[in-house]
C-alpha cells in the first residue's frame, strides 16, 4: 500500500502561480515514477508531468515551459511548479505513484485560474 498526501491547490488569477507538493508514504520502492495527472468537468484525466526517480521527465505540451515537476532527495515526494496559469488550466490535480507493481492516486486538489 503507498498513501499519498497532496496539498498547494487553490484559487488563482490569470497570470499567476501556484505550487502543488505531494508526499509519498508506505511501500515505496526506489525505482519509481511520480507525477501530477488532471482532469477538468467533462473531460478525462490526462497526464500534465511526471518524472522518474533517475530523472527522466515529461510533460504534456499545454505545459511546456509553464510548469516545472521536480522530486525531493529522498524520492518520495514530488512538486509542480505552476507558472503563468491560464483558465484553461482550472482542473483537480491528482499526484500519482508508479512502480513495477502498483500503482497509485492521491485525493486530488482543485486548482482554480479565474479573475
Amino acid at each position: 500500500q503507498v498513501q499519498l498526501v497532496e496539498s498547494g491547490g487553490g484559487l488563482v488569477q490569470p497570470g499567476g502561480s501556484l505550487r502543488l507538493s505531494c508526499a509519498a508514504s508506505g511501500s515505496i520502492f526506489s525505482g519509481n515514477t511520480m507525477g501530477w495527472y488532471r482532469q477538468a468537468p467533462g473531460k478525462q484525466r490526462e497526464l500534465v508531468a511526471r518524472k522518474t526517480s533517475s530523472g527522466n521527465t515529461n510533460y504534456a505540451d499545454a505545459v511546456k515551459g509553464r510548469f516545472t515537476i521536480s522530486r525531493g532527495n529522498a524520492k518520495n515526494t514530488v512538486y509542480l511548479q505552476m507558472n503563468s496559469l491560464k483558465p484553461e488550466d482550472t482542473a483537480v490535480y491528482y499526484c500519482n505513484y508508479a512502480d513495477f507493481l502498483k500503482n497509485y492516486w492521491g485525493q486530488g486538489t482543485q486548482v482554480t485560474v479565474s479573475s
